[in-house]
């Protein structure tokens, strides 16, 4: 019997084992609430056996289908993402783990469990509205512990360094003060029903393909002020129990046995105090692992071998890994229970959904976050009144698509569409059954609404000439473990969409993708609502956005290229057909990602980084700044300038005069405001002080330069001209949560 085997079968013992009457009896300190998290991890440390600290370092697959499996674990949720046995007689409840940021997740299986879905979280970071992020981890927090789950595998934030990247709808774009408040205010959410959310994937996952092996180089000063800096603002803003370490490399070693990773960046000049989990696959070594940071072996089951079992226990042994670690490495995944209310809130696996609340919260958010690209003539909103409207392609007349992977939530009724590819992993491919040509149908009862699959361009075009009004969807379907070969509509969707266009000039398109993709037809259409994957009522919130329900207000999480040539990479590092090869991915524009890039370029992008149009207009005055009590607070007037109600996101960018950054400028806060025609509000931001600020490596330490600064008031990156001023700051020195330190203080 090898080790494995061994310590799952004691694992299925001890699940099964009731608690004695002595056990019962006896005092338990730890589980006394009035305590501290970390005095009550301590106190339940001390009290157990080597035996019992090994079994909260190793998890199991919850599913069938993971390689290798020879046991399955009964306690272990079906189709679910992992399992951590507990101690049941010290009261310590087991971790049951699921997938992820859009909902109660379902691993494959004949019988997936089925759950409300937010939209994807590029759609929630469009939104700009970090209440709306609040209110959707809150909800799919809830259906979690309603399904018995009590930790959840959300939190994502790769930054968007590739638009190709087959995972990027997960996440929340380009920008790290965006997707770090955003997601940020997500976990939030997610954790208020006493579940452990994380924070994914740490760190530089920013592309699938290759993914466990490929190396990122990047600079330290570089990665901290992107990539890790939206990683630090989410734990900031969040507070995740747990982060989740990547497949890949960074700067050599593997991100899961990385020490200035996990060890020096996270624990300690993070402060850190919950726990490292590996990503399913990730772990490599068992000494290297344990003393470099990692905390627990996740789906063990995808591991080359049950690093964190016995292998771990004969280093304990040995000192390879000392007892002070590893008693380090199970006090991080009590203190994360004990403070998230894991143990005091014991979940079951029977709760009652409000399916019908839970997909309003869904809509209003897929709502908020389509972005309005384009709106010639003002062909947007349609009219209720219309006679004819013809309605093309992406499976309009059944439902809208979701993402593949692990993220994959299943609709309640299952797929909308059957039948499609791939069917196995990453896919299969999902739509969820609110279909956007009933939804049109109900809002414009008088019209004949006539669905045509576009799969014959000719007769999609025959049809949208004689239609009073035409709406094309353009689909583009992604998942993990596989990048977009390019950022192409595939099946020829293009040449139906200018074909379509062609016969009818006031084409609206629709676009469910998961990311940015080109249009070589948008000079043809009048108007393009980038709907992204909008979830459970994504057709319904679609045809509200449409007619005019709604008014549009998302604005773009990520730039949109005019052509592959504009990337930092125009041909994608490695080989999808060879993702066992060992190479490296040189992120030589370091913290210059996205916008910055553009800029920093002099590129002209299709659309810009924070673009979206409404059906009403805004203009911005009065624009003044004060550096006051080491703040700097701007305060503007944002006016609604047109004849209906409608939110504007107003974005203040920040660049330094006569100095130089990564990049010419940065976004340095956001104000989503909502107002009647007519209506003006005034607005006060208080400014990030590290978007101001240079990051020192050697002190650790963030620098303002004494000087003057240009603010810019704008409704995207581009249009930075709307409304300036400049402003004197003095030097100031902050450590590396933006605090400032003492002048006198020298580091």
């Amino acid at each position: 019997m090898n080790t494995l085997t061994k310590h799952a079968l004691a694992v299925a013992i001890a699940a099964a084992l009731p608690l004695s009457a002595g056990a019962a009896d006896q005092p338990k300190p730890w589980l006394d609430p009035a305590l501290s998290a970390g005095q009550r991890a301590t106190l339940a440390l001390k009290e157990m056996t080597q035996e019992e600290k090994l079994q909260w370092v190793y998890g199991y697959f919850g599913a069938d289908f993971a390689p290798k499996k020879t046991i399955k674990i009964a306690a272990a949720l079906p189709s679910s993402a992992g399992y951590i046995p507990g101690v049941a007689r010290l009261g310590l409840p087991a971790l049951f783990e699921t997938d992820a940021g859009l909902g109660v997740a379902s691993q494959a299986s004949a019988n997936p469990r089925e759950r409300t879905s937010l939209p994807s979280g590029l759609a929630t970071a469009a939104t700009w509205n970090p209440r709306l992020a609040y209110q959707g981890g809150a909800m799919i927090g809830l259906e979690a512990r309603a399904s018995g789950f009590n930790v959840m595998l959300a939190g994502g934030v790769n930054l968007m360094r590739d638009p190709r990247n087959g995972r990027n709808f997960e996440y929340a774009g380009e920008d790290p003060l965006l997707a770090g408040i955003m997601v940020g205010q997500a976990v939030k959410g997610i954790q208020s029903n006493h579940v452990i959310s994380t924070v994914k994937h740490y760190a530089l996952n920013n592309q699938e393909t290759g993914r466990n092996e490929l190396d990122a180089r990047i600079g330290n000063v570089a990665a901290r002020t992107s990539d890790l800096l939206a990683m630090q603002l989410v734990i900031e803003q969040g507070d995740p129990g747990s982060v989740m370490c990547a497949y890949n490399r960074v700067n050599g070693p593997y991100a899961c046995e990385n020490g200035w990773l996990l060890n020096e960046v996270l624990k300690q000049d993070w402060g850190f105090k919950g726990y490292v989990m590996s990503d399913w696959g990730a772990v490599h070594s068992t000494v290297a692992s344990a003393n470099n940071g990692l905390d627990q072996q996740s789906g063990s089951e995808f591991d080359k071998s049950p690093y964190f079992a016995g292998a771990l226990e004969e280093a304990v042994k040995t000192g390879a890994v000392s007892q002070a670690r590893f008693d380090n490495m199970v006090y991080r995944i009590l203190f994360a229970m004990f403070d998230k209310g894991v143990v005091d809130h014991p979940v079951k696996p029977d709760g009652a959904i409000d399916f019908a609340a839970h997909g309003l919260v869904s809509r209003r958010d897929a709502e908020e976050g389509m972005v309005l690209l384009k709106n010639a003539a003002q062909v947007l909103p349609l009219r209720k009144d219309v006679k004819t409207i013809a309605v093309i392609g992406g499976y309009a007349d059944q439902g809208v698509l979701s993402g593949g992977g692990s993220s994959q939530v299943y609709p309640i009724g299952g797929s909308a569409v059957k039948g499609l590819l791939p069917a196995s992993w990453p896919g299969p491919v999902v739509y969820h059954p609110s279909a956007p040509v009933t939804e049109i149908g109900k809002l414009a009862p008088g019209a004949r609404v006539v669905f045509d699959s576009g799969a014959d361009p000719a007769r999609a075009a025959q049809l949208a000439a004689t239609a009073d009004a035409v709406i094309v969807f353009g689909t583009h379907w992604i998942g993990e473990a596989n990048d977009a070969p390019d950022l192409s509509l595939p099946d020829r969707q293009d040449a139906l969409i200018s074909a379509v266009a062609s016969a009818n000039p006031r084409t609206v398109v629709v676009l469910e993708t998961g990311g940015p993709v080109l249009m070589p037809w948008l000079d043809k259409t009048a108007a393009v609502l980038q709907a992204w994957y909008p979830g459970t009522r994504g057709g319904e919130a679609i045809a509200r956005v449409l007619f005019g329900d709604v008014n549009p207000s998302g604005h773009l999480p990520a730039t949109f290229p005019q052509s592959m040539a504009q990337l930092p990479r125009p041909v994608l590092d490695g080989d999808p057909a060879k993702p066992q090869m060992q190479f490296k991915v040189d992120y030589h524009e370091g913290a210059a990602v996205g916008y910055k890039w553009f800029d920093l370029k002099k590129h002209k992008p299709l659309f810009p980084f924070g673009h979206g149009l409404s059906y009403t207009q805004f203009a911005y005055s009065a624009l003044a700044g004060e550096y006051k009590n080491g703040q700097l607070q701007v305060r503007f007037k944002v006016g609604n300038t047109g004849k209906v109600a409608g939110k504007d996101v107003a974005q203040l960018y920040v660049a330094p005069v006569g100095a130089r950054w990564e990049a010419p400028k940065r976004l340095a806060g956001w104000d989503k405001v909502d107002l009647q025609a007519g209506e003006s509000r005034d607005v006060t931001l208080t400014v990030e002080p590290r978007m101001l600020a240079v990051l020192d490596g050697p002190s650790k330490t963030w620098r303002i330069a004494r000087g003057k600064y240009k603010l810019m008031l704008a409704q995207d990156a581009a249009g930075t001209g709307e409304s300036s001023i400049t402003v004197d700051l003095p030097a100031r020195t902050l450590d590396l949560h933006g605090k400032a330190l003492p002048s006198n203080v020298k580091r």
